[in-house]
């Protein structure tokens, strides 16, 4: 090859070199700073176009964990106050009982009616303010079910359904139940009985719906955090390979400038012919 200080091939080859070794450089750099292997659709526009509609997906799921976690919240709701409801009966029960007793007198049955009554009362009361997000699953004809997003494609066939369960003391037949005679207190207890067996099949209903709930929510997490780990596959880097590639490309760059400043030399080498 011919020496010409018009055309420095030396110095255009280790130029070229350099810049390939300073683009390297600062992708490693990119990558280090980001924690991403791919961060946009200019690094690989396919793997990229994968991994954010699998972020799309993920970020949906959220929408199905809220709605079940309202869910849940509605019917724990429901549950503590059907408990109540349920402590408040057997209660109930115990008066009627001790109503039902002849050798009471009038005034102590009068007492026990009362107690009765009081108690009646606050069954309602624990009814109708068993409400969460204005949703009641425990009152009469206003009653409200769950039906929480099971899945991100909220079709009717991936809700999760809970069905309402009304306590109020009409449907559990102890609206009328009074104790003010022993004949009265005898039935009031036959019906506060089947008002307790009604209330215990209802909570365990609403105990089973609250169990789907929870198992949908634990199961739509783990689909997440999959999807999560496989987006994290596909774009994340290997700091530790990513550490080792930064410190190998700093040293060719530091070789590749010295290169280049030798091949810049050459000019002033064919001065030397010249003298």
């Amino acid at each position: 090859m011919a020496n010409s200080i018009n055309t420095n091939v030396g110095a255009m080859v280790a130029l070229q070199n350099l810049n390939a070794t300073s683009d390297a450089l600062s992708t490693t750099q990119s990558r280090i700073n980001t924690g991403k292997r791919i961060d946009s659709a200019m690094d690989n526009g396919a793997v990229w176009a994968i991994a954010q509609n699998q972020r799309a997906a993920s970020s949906s799921l959220n929408s199905v964990k809220d709605s079940l976690q309202r869910g849940q919240s509605t019917v724990e709701v429901a549950l503590a106050a059907g408990e109540t409801v349920s402590d408040l009966l057997l209660q109930m029960k115990e008066k009627a009982l001790s109503a039902a007793d002849s050798s009471l007198d009038a005034a102590s049955r009068t007492a026990f009616a009362e107690e009765f009554v009081t108690l009646r009362g606050l069954i309602t009361r624990a009814v109708s303010t068993a409400e969460f997000n204005g949703a009641n699953m425990l009152r009469g004809a206003t009653a409200t079910g769950v039906r929480a997003l099971g899945d991100v494609n909220a079709s009717a066939a991936g809700l999760v359904s809970v069905a309402a369960q009304t306590l109020t003391i009409t449907v559990l037949a102890i609206s009328t139940a009074a104790l003010t005679t022993r004949t009265l207190a005898s039935t009031a207890i036959g019906l506060v009985t089947t008002a307790i067996t009604n209330t215990s099949a209802k909570l365990a209903r609403l105990g089973t719906g609250f169990k789907a709930l929870t198992n949908q929510l634990n199961f739509v997490g783990k689909l997440q955090d999959g999807i999560d780990a496989g987006i994290g596959n596909l774009v994340d880097a290997d700091l530790a390979k990513e550490s080792a590639k930064l410190q190998a490309l700093q040293t060719k760059q530091q070789l590749g400038i010295q290169a280049l400043s030798i091949a810049n030399q050459s000019s002033s080498i064919l001065l030397g012919l010249f003298r």
